[in-house]
């Protein structure tokens, strides 16, 4: 690798392209607290903040830990990991994940300020997630449960929390949009896993796509795909949203062309299908939200 800067490293770190998977679901569960009369500007851009930032620190975390336990080697076949090339050492990069997430503290304190105690338990059980998913003595992103978890704080736990922080309560509406976004959310994941199922696999990282193989992980894929554009109709259908809300459909024909490339797209080939599925979610959430909004 080229030399790089201090500052690209820390760029390369911080692995901007994932950010869609913070900001989606904050977008979407503001605009389902615009559809039901509860927008408040403040709490949104904090949730909007506070979600970035516990996204970049996991992104540190995965970035250090990965490395550490040797599933981040030579061998990586996804995009260059900062602590693996040598551009940052594991001191500095824990050093950054633990000022990010008390960033990230410090605006959940100031929604639980505005909104109550319940977001102080999500924004303490999201810096737990964040850091356990591959740091700790027992990383649950190795036993296969990470899926599950990008579900849960991707997707439920980000679309209803934002809701509730302008709200001040739970509805359906938000709790049903969490679904598509949090299907979505998960689909990057998958792709990031069936890349690295050999990898993985030789450095004891047992992901969900390491323990069900290769044709079942693709095939997950795609039911996450289905998942996420079937919300939208049943949302429509239930005269829980209007028409509007069928917005999302018009990227229907990027997600073919992603499940096209998905049946057979192998090791590198993949990182384009990763950087797509993440595109796809970020103009899916945006449509999305617009649609509950009008």
């Amino acid at each position: 690798m080229a030399a790089v800067s201090k500052r690209s490293a820390w760029w390369l770190a911080v692995r901007p392209a994932t950010l869609t998977a913070s900001a989606a679901p904050v977008l979407v569960g503001t605009a389902a607290a615009w559809a039901d009369g509860a927008f408040a500007a403040g709490p949104a851009v904090a949730a909007l903040l506070g979600a970035s930032l516990l996204q970049i620190g996991a992104n540190f975390a995965n970035d250090v830990f990965d490395f550490e336990r040797g599933a981040d080697n030579a061998d990586r076949l996804g995009p260059p990991r900062a602590t693996q090339k040598g551009l940052i050492t594991p001191a500095e990069m824990k050093r950054a994940m633990w000022l990010v997430f008390a960033a990230a503290a410090v605006t959940g304190l100031y929604l639980t300020y505005v909104s109550g105690w319940p977001l102080l338990a999500l924004g303490l059980c999201s810096i737990a997630a964040a850091y356990l998913y591959t740091g700790g003595p027992q990383p649950y992103g190795y036993i296969g449960l990470g899926d599950l978890a990008v579900f849960v704080f991707f997707g439920l736990g980000a679309v209803v929390g934002t809701y509730f922080a302008q709200a001040r309560t739970i509805a359906w509406l938000p709790v049903v949009a969490a679904v598509s976004i949090g299907a979505l959310a998960t689909a990057i994941l998958v792709v990031n896993n069936l890349r690295d199922i050999g990898t993985d696999a030789r450095a004891g990282k047992l992901t969900l796509a390491v323990r069900i193989g290769d044709g079942p992980t693709r095939v997950y894929y795609f039911a996450l795909l289905a998942i996420a554009y079937l919300v939208p109709v049943f949302l429509w259908w239930r005269g829980m949203a209007h028409a509007w809300v069928l917005l999302p459909w018009l990227t229907l024909p990027l997600a073919f062309r992603l499940a096209a490339r998905m049946r057979y797209e192998r090791g590198l080939a993949l990182n384009a299908c990763l950087v797509q599925t993440a595109r796809l979610e970020a103009v899916f959430g945006i449509l999305f939200a617009l649609g509950l909004a009008l």
